[in-house]
């Protein structure tokens, strides 16, 4: 059976150009969309998210940016929905200093191990979060975790066009998720 792909952008979206945007062009994915990119509510995107993996079902994998990959951390600890994986790429570090104040009430990040398999993704010089928060959010996940190099925060400004390394990783997840 296969899977559907979710995207779940950060904070303002994704461009026409982040590596999101361009993979919802292809067959099987689809954007969850926010009310609020720019002064998003914490439990108004975990609703968000509740309502499109009930319409989508249990064999859906997520692909989460940035604060997305947050809001999924916060879906994750109060829904009873099932979904096959996450590929959580560059979660942003919302309890850093200097973290926009628009966004309410993403923090504390939780910090439990995922119910689901789940891959996080980071470069070793993202301006949101270093690599060491990431790799600390990875093991308080469960997740396994998979250094990028010098790409920036793996957005549309890194230049990654189609982004083959994360499509790889999200057939992992979608054809391998058993074995993870």
């Amino acid at each position: 059976m296969e899977a559907n792909v979710l995207t779940v952008p950060g904070l303002y979206g994704s461009g026409p150009e982040h590596w999101q945007t361009i993979w919802e062009k292809l067959p099987g994915f689809k954007r969850i969309e926010q009310q609020n990119w720019d002064a998003p509510a914490l439990k108004d995107w975990v609703q968000t998210i509740e309502e499109a993996v009930t319409e989508a079902g249990p064999d859906v994998v997520i692909a989460a940016h940035s604060l997305g990959c947050i809001a999924l951390v916060h879906w994750a600890r109060q829904t009873q929905q099932q979904i096959r994986g996450a590929l959580l790429v560059a979660p942003a570090d919302a309890e850093r200093p200097g973290f926009p104040e628009a966004a309410t009430g993403f923090t504390p990040i939780p910090l439990e191990p995922l119910p689901f398999k789940s891959i996080v993704v980071s470069s070793t010089n993202d301006e949101f979060a270093s690599l060491q928060r990431a790799q600390s959010f990875a093991d308080a996940w469960g997740s396994r975790f998979v250094n990028a190099g010098e790409i920036g925060h793996i957005n549309a400004a890194s230049k990654l066009g189609e982004w083959p390394i994360g499509q790889k990783l999200v057939t992992e997840l979608v054809m391998n998720w058993q074995t993870l």
